[in-house]
C-alpha cells in the first residue's frame, strides 16, 4: 500500500521539549478516546464524544417509530412464527402453574412480538386466536376507525376530536370514548375492523378486534358474529394492529404516526407500565389497557433504549389479573434480554 506524503506550505522547527509535550497529548487524547467508545459512549451520528453525565434521553433512544424499512415488504404476522421464540413464551407460561392452568381454559391468552430486528421479526403466541371480553383495550378499534374516517373526509379533525381521541386512549375516559363512537357509529367501526385492508376481525381465526356498544349503560348493543362479546379482542389481532403501526401501515405512514402519538405517554401506569417504570423507566410505551370485574388486558409496544423493542399482549380472565400483568412482562421482559 502506497502511503502519500503529506507536505505543508511552511516548515516549523519544534524543539524537543515542544515535541515531548504533543507526545504526551498524543497518548491521552488515544487513550480517553479508546475508554469512551470501549463504554458504547460514542455517538458516531453526531461524531461526538458524551460522558454519561452529559447524554439525554433522546441520546439514548433507538431510531424512532414508524420503522421504515426501505426495500423491505411487510410480511403478515402469522407468517413470522418463530419456533424458539415460541419455546421461550411456552416455557413461561409452563413454568407458572396458575398461568399454565389459565392458557389451558382458554382463560389467558398472549402474543408476543420480538422487533429487535426489523428486517427479521419474530411472533409467538398463546391461545392466539382466542377471543374474550377485552373491557377498554378495544379502544385501539375506535381508534383506527376514526382516523380511517379522517383520512377519507368522512369525519373532520377539530381539536376537540384530537382531545377525544387523547382522553379515550392515555386515560382510557368512558365519556370520550362514547362521544368518538357516536360520530362515527358502531357499524363504521364493524366495517373497519372487517375491511380487507385491515383484516382486525377474521370469522376464520376467531374474530378479532370488536366494538359492539357504547361505553355506557345506554344505546344499542351489537355482539360480535361468532361470541357475541361486546368489547372484544384477540393477541393475535391486537398484537398485528401494534406490528401494522409500528411499521406505518394502518392508514398510512402519517396517520400512523398520529395514532402513535395517541398510544404515547400513557397516563395510567398499572399491569404492564407499573412493571416498565420500574425495568426501563426510559423506554417509549405505547399502550392501551382494559379491566372490568374479573377480565383484565393489556397491549404495549416497548421501544427502547437498548435492546427492548418488542410487543406484548395479554387477555385473562382472573381476579388478581393486575398482578398478573405485572409479573407477565417481567419475565418477557428478562428472557428477551438474555436471548
Amino acid at each position: 500500500m502506497r502511503i502519500n506524503r503529506v507536505v505543508f506550505p511552511f516548515t516549523y522547527r519544534f524543539t524537543p521539549a515542544m515535541t515531548s509535550l504533543m507526545f504526551k497529548i498524543g497518548i491521552v487524547t488515544v487513550l480517553g478516546a479508546g475508554f469512551l467508545m470501549l463504554n458504547n459512549n460514542y455517538n458516531f451520528s453526531s461524531l461526538a464524544f458524551f460522558s454519561k453525565e452529559e447524554k439525554s434521553i433522546s441520546d439514548e433512544q433507538p431510531p424512532g417509530l414508524p420503522i421504515k424499512l426501505d426495500g423491505f415488504k411487510v410480511a403478515p404476522l402469522v407468517s413470522l412464527a418463530d419456533a424458539d421464540l415460541q419455546q421461550k413464551l411456552s416455557e413461561i407460561v409452563a413454568n407458572n402453574k396458575k398461568w399454565a392452568a389459565l392458557a389451558k381454559s382458554k382463560k389467558l391468552s398472549i402474543g408476543l412480538v420480538d422487533l429487535r430486528d426489523p428486517a427479521n421479526v419474530k411472533y409467538a403466541n398463546i391461545n392466539g386466536d382466542n377471543m374474550m371480553y377485552a373491557a377498554s383495550l378495544p379502544k385501539i378499534a375506535v381508534l383506527l376507525a376514526a382516523t380511517d374516517a379522517i383520512e377519507k373526509g368522512e369525519l373532520v379533525e377539530t381539536d376537540e376530536i384530537k382531545a377525544d381521541m387523547r382522553l379515550m386512549i392515555a386515560k382510557s375516559n368512558n365519556a370520550a370514548t362514547t362521544r368518538m363512537i357516536d360520530r362515527i357509529g358502531l357499524d363504521k367501526i364493524a366495517e373497519v375492523m372487517q375491511d380487507p385492508e385491515y383484516d382486525f376481525y377474521d370469522r376464520t381465526h376467531g374474530g378479532g378486534l370488536w366494538v359492539g356498544k357504547r361505553y355506557a349503560k345506554t344505546g344499542p348493543r351489537k355482539g360480535d358474529p361468532l361470541k357475541n362479546i361486546s368489547h372484544g379482542a384477540t393477541a393475535t389481532q391486537v398484537s398485528r394492529f401494534y406490528y401494522l403501526l409500528a411499521f406505518g401501515q394502518l392508514v398510512n405512514f402519517e396517520r400512523s404516526k398520529e395514532m402513535l402519538g395517541y398510544l404515547g405517554d400513557p397516563e395510567l401506569h398499572h399491569k404492564f407500565v407499573n412493571t416498565m417504570d420500574q425495568l426501563a423507566p426510559k423506554a417509549q410505551v405505547y399502550r392501551k389497557s382494559g379491566s372490568w370485574r374479573d377480565f383484565h388486558s393489556d397491549s404495549a409496544l416497548i421501544w427502547g433504549p437498548n435492546w427492548r423493542r418488542y410487543i406484548i399482549v395479554a387477555l385473562a380472565e382472573d381476579a388478581d389479573g393486575e398482578k398478573l400483568m405485572r409479573d407477565l412482562i417481567k419475565e418477557v421482559d428478562g428472557a428477551l434480554k438474555t436471548q
